[in-house]
């Protein structure tokens, strides 16, 4: 009992984390357990490069230059869990796919778009996705496809602009501010846009305190 309040006394971030599985189907899914916080974004939004900089560790989701190289739901936990009984993590992170590669065959893409829709539909444990768009180029019509399938399948969602370094500073402001109006009407978005930047570190921290709080979890 007392490693248990050890374990569970230090901060959700402030742990060891590691990969325990890629589904490439729904059947492969883990047993609903922990609540669920799912990242989505184009190829080469970051995607990768965010989750390792959100958990200190840099080799934990695999970063590529060749576009559409993760195709499965890839599920990440915090360490020191059996995952027998009720010593569950508290919670799990998802890479899901990433989305907007021209050049994947239509049979895959279409696999991996049945893939999402039904994980977000079907999961009563997700509880938010975020949203990664590339603050280089705001949000693209490839984007607006997957907030629209967000808010079909009434999941809420949450924007995260990532790669803020490579813009003037003085234009995040404006890009928080075009990026909240424009998703303003949408049923399952989250009003508040967060800005990040993996390579400075910068919004790290305020995207642990959102995860911390969907999940009800001390970061």
């Amino acid at each position: 009992m007392a490693d248990q309040t050890t374990k569970d006394d230090k901060p959700l971030f402030g742990r060891p984390w590691i990969f325990i599985r890629g589904v490439p189907a729904m059947k492969f899914l883990p047993p609903e357990g922990p609540l669920e916080v799912a990242f989505a974004g184009r190829s080469n939004v970051g995607k990768s490069s965010l989750i390792n900089a959100l958990v200190g560790h840099k080799g934990l989701a695999r970063t590529s230059n060749t576009p559409g190289r993760t195709q499965e739901l890839n599920y990440f936990v915090p360490d020191g869990f059996s995952g027998e009984g009720a010593d569950l993590p508290p919670m799990a992170l998802v890479d899901m796919p990433g989305y907007g590669y021209a050049e994947a065959p239509k049979e895959q893409v279409d696999a991996w778009t049945k893939l999402i829709f039904d994980y977000l539909r079907g999961r009563t444990t997700l509880k938010r996705v975020y949203v990664l768009i590339d603050s280089r180029h705001g949000i693209k019509k490839n984007d607006e496809e997957v907030l629209g399938l967000l808010d079909k399948a009434a999941v809420s969602y949450q924007i995260v602009l990532t790669k803020t370094d490579k813009i003037k500073a003085v234009g995040v402001p404006k890009l928080i501010a075009d990026t909240t109006e424009k998703i303003r009407k949408r049923p399952a978005a989250y009003p508040f846009v967060l800005a990040t930047s993996s390579e400075k570190g910068e919004g790290l921290d305020e995207l642990r305190q959102a995860i911390g709080q969907t999940v009800g979890i001390d970061v």
